[in-house]
């Protein structure tokens, strides 16, 4: 059962589960909102902190022990692996290449190439990202789920 109270006198949204017991079901709606909720990512460029609004990242890319995070004009680091960052990313990301993982809303259009990868560009930049075949089929299939 899904029940929704308003309560005007709150002063922030507040989402409680209330279960018998926990199941896998119960933690995995849990983990999905927690990624909604907290859309901060703590990234790093030189010696300063920077938290990015995840919604504003383009996409993750490997450069050689460095992760890479590209917004529409910057490019900051962080430090973890491309491997956590698919655990906590909200859906509208998904992987495009071994080294690549791109925010489907930001896509503006992917010129496809038989003869090699797929490149994609993005709304108001000039970065671009190669998508491997193997990942296209993904890719694809997550654009159309989007619609």
């Amino acid at each position: 059962m899904i029940k929704i109270e308003i309560d005007n006198s709150l002063e922030n949204d507040e989402i409680i589960i209330r279960c018998n017991k926990l199941t896998d079901s119960i933690n995995e709606i849990e983990n999905k909102l927690n990624k909604k909720y907290n859309n901060k990512l703590a990234t790093f460029k030189n010696n300063t902190e920077y938290y990015l609004n995840i919604d504003n990242i383009l996409f993750f890319e490997t450069n050689s022990n460095i992760i890479d995070v590209h917004t529409t004009d910057e490019v900051y680091n962080i430090k973890i692996t491309l491997y956590e960052l698919e655990e906590i990313l909200p859906n509208t990301f998904t992987r495009v290449s071994k080294s690549t993982i791109l925010n489907i809303d930001h896509i503006y259009s992917i010129n496809k190439s038989l003869a090699s990868s797929n490149i994609v560009q993005f709304n108001k930049s000039h970065k671009k990202v190669y998508v491997s075949r193997f990942y296209y089929k993904i890719l694809k299939e997550k654009l159309r789920e989007g619609r």
